[in-house]
């Protein structure tokens, strides 16, 4: 109920903003947006015609764009520093958040991004560089260098001293890293036992010692799963020296796994996103990235049409065969998506692991039988009710428990196996299930039926 509400507030507020906007009632926008949420603001003006958004996002004072610049989706950034005049542009990318920043320059053309490097600020151009200087998907091009850390040699007095003085330019204060003096990663202190601490303590008597961190070439989606699994609002991030460099907040954590589950989600349907919003992809690029996996099924699928033709014999015996060939080759393909995604998901969530392999494709098997056994009853009756043949009917069941097995073992076993090769299970496994359920179902089908029509 409350993500209806916020939504339907969305869609009111970009509607009244369209309305006002097109009217030019610009003070009236003005009003409408001030008790607005930055991410509700940032949702509205994306949402809003190409032609006007610029407009509304002149509407918002300097601080304020600067934040709703940040949540705005990538496409929209662009379009919008395309319509800045230079010194906006400066001004907006140079008050980014580093990494916000670095995910900016990732999307946009090589030239344009070496023209806003060259006008940022030396520190902020510094702390850009860094993060563009590890390589993509990293924790080192994620992280921010906006963290806060502290000797551990200080009283607490002199840490809270120092705190207030910078609170304002750090991404988080909620956890304090603590370095020695080569800036080597020794501890963390929240918050909370900094404020409970006496005044006289030194921040190394308080610290936890005992700490969790990534390098800066751990993969990004370990670094959610770690963030996931310790509940931290942010973890520490270190190069191969052990000096604390950034430190990975929750919220990009949330844009990481929400990216990480989309490229899954595009893949198990052999489409490659390439990291792009499909939706805003160029029709022919769209048509172009689905049409490689349809090409490998259309030549692939050409072994059924093989085996359909090598049993020509037994089908113009039996035409009545025919009609349950589309069948049974949905139904397996269904069962072995069903047991391919499971598996698949498994292994991403680290809920199975590959020395589980064989455990997990003898379960599938079993489900494969009970699943054939259900269906198959069904099928015997309902095909004997269509076609008056016992004997065809039989051979549909027998068919349909067998496809079904078969499907179930290779759906929960290519994930495995494509994983051991190195290759993406989501990418590989949905065409090379669809492929040998439809061979192997087929052959299966045609040659249990030859067996028992004789």
């Amino acid at each position: 109920m409350q993500s209806r509400s916020r939504q339907e507030l969305q869609d009111l507020v970009r509607e009244q903003l369209r309305v006002l906007l097109e009217q030019k009632n610009f003070q009236g926008a003005k009003a409408l947006l001030v008790p607005v949420q930055v991410a509700d603001i940032a949702e509205s003006i994306g949402g809003l015609p190409e032609a006007i958004q610029a407009i509304a996002f002149r509407l918002l004072s300097k601080e304020e764009a600067i934040e709703v610049f940040e949540y705005l989706d990538p496409s929209v950034q662009q379009t919008l520093l395309e319509d800045f005049k230079r010194q906006d542009v400066q001004e907006i990318v140079d008050n980014m958040s580093p990494d916000d920043r670095a995910r900016l320059f990732d999307e946009l053309p090589a030239k344009v991004v070496g023209r806003l490097l060259a006008q940022l600020s030396p520190a902020e151009r510094d702390a850009t560089a860094l993060l563009l200087g590890y390589a993509p998907n990293t924790a080192g091009r994620i992280m921010t260098p906006e963290y806060l850390s502290l000797k551990e040699n200080i009283t607490i007095t002199q840490a809270l001293a120092q705190i207030r003085s910078l609170a304002n330019l750090r991404e988080t204060i909620y956890y304090i890293y603590v370095t020695d003096d080569a800036r080597r990663f020794t501890g963390t202190l929240s918050l909370r036992d900094l404020i409970l601490a006496q005044a006289d303590e030194t921040i190394g008597s308080i610290m936890t010692r005992d700490v969790v961190f990534v390098n800066t070439g751990t993969d990004q989606e370990e670094v959610a799963r770690t963030i996931q699994h310790y509940d931290f609002v942010a973890i520490p991030v270190v190069d191969a020296e052990q000096r604390l460099v950034g430190i990975v907040t929750v919220d990009d954590v949330l844009d990481i796994l929400e990216e990480e589950t989309t490229e899954d989600i595009y893949a198990l349907g052999g489409v490659e996103s390439g990291g792009d919003n499909y939706f805003q992809t160029n029709l022919f690029t769209v048509a172009r990235k689905r049409v490689v996996w349809l090409f490998v099924l259309l030549i692939t699928n050409s072994a059924t049409a093989a085996v359909i033709t090598n049993q020509e014999d037994i089908l113009a015996k039996a035409v009545a065969l025919t009609a349950f060939i589309p069948l049974l080759i949905g139904t397996g393909g269904n069962v072995g998506a069903q047991s391919s995604t499971v598996v698949i998901r498994g292994l991403n969530t680290e809920d199975v692991r590959p020395d589980e392999a064989l455990s997990i494709i003898r379960r599938e098997a079993i489900a494969g039988v009970l699943l054939g056994g259900m269906l198959g009853s069904v099928v015997v009756v309902w095909a004997y009710v269509l076609q008056g043949d016992f004997a065809v009917a039989l051979a549909v069941g027998i068919s349909l428990v067998s496809i079904c097995v078969l499907a179930s073992v290779s759906g929960s076993a290519l994930p495995f196996l494509f994983r051991a090769m190195k290759l993406d299970p989501a990418l590989m496994s949905a065409p090379f299930i669809t492929t040998a359920v439809d061979v192997l179902g087929v052959l299966i089908y045609l040659n249990v039926a030859r067996l028992i029509l004789g």
